[in-house]
């Protein structure tokens, strides 16, 4: 596909400590209104977790597996995940400021009416993830399986997608005026002419957006 010459968004990374205290989540309770911040969790399962309104403020996930997790109304600044399984994690109503996941498993994950500021998804696998009514501002999805993914009604200020599979995605009521597709690989989407207005997409997209229509295109 040929490469927009629309500027790279900006993302503000998380801002963490040098150094970061060890921690065992499993084996905490994770409450409604939790506040956890400057520690690292490694090689573990947090399964069963239901609970609101929690913070984690500077912290890193690594190789952690969220199983049965709802956590809704939850506020997460500078955290980052790697090589983390959040398949169908719930974080319905959430902020997350300056987070990152990268190669992680977001299968599924519920982002529904979030708040998103800064985030970076770097070579995940979240086909069917939710986003519907999510406002996002500055948002990378980079090498990114999103097959079947919800956007419905999003708002969108300032957001890439890079080298990314979004066959089938539902854009539906999210306006996509400035937003870049030439770089992602589809066959079909959930879209309306209108939210279209303006949408940069490659030669080639033209002609499936005219198969997406229904549209003659007479040789």
């Amino acid at each position: 596909m040929s490469h927009s010459e629309t500027k790279p968004i900006k993302i503000t990374k998380p801002k963490l400590p040098k150094q970061l205290s060890l921690v065992k989540l499993a084996d905490s309770t994770i409450l409604d209104r939790a506040e956890i911040g400057q520690v690292m969790c490694q090689e573990e399962e947090i399964m069963d977790v239901i609970a609101e309104k929690v913070t984690f403020d500077q912290m890193v996930f690594e190789n952690i597996t969220f199983s049965s997790t709802s956590l809704l109304h939850a506020e997460l600044t500078d955290v980052v995940f790697k090589n983390c399984d959040l398949s169908n994690v719930n974080f319905s109503d959430s902020v997350l400021h300056r987070v990152q996941f990268t190669h992680c498993k977001i299968i599924g994950i519920d982002l529904t009416a979030a708040t998103m500021r800064n985030v970076s998804f770097q070579e995940c696998a979240g086909d069917y993830a939710t986003f519907r009514f999510a406002n996002m501002k500055n948002i990378s999805f980079q090498e990114c399986s999103l097959i079947k993914s919800d956007f419905y009604h999003s708002e969108f200020a300032g957001i890439e997608l890079i080298g990314c599979m979004i066959d089938g995605t539902q854009f539906t009521g999210a306006k996509l005026k400035g937003i870049d597709l030439s770089q992602t690989e589809f066959y079909n989407l959930g879209v309306t002419m209108e939210d279209l207005q303006g949408c940069i997409i490659a030669p080639a997209q033209a002609l499936l957006f005219s198969k997406i229509f229904g549209l003659v295109i007479k040789e």
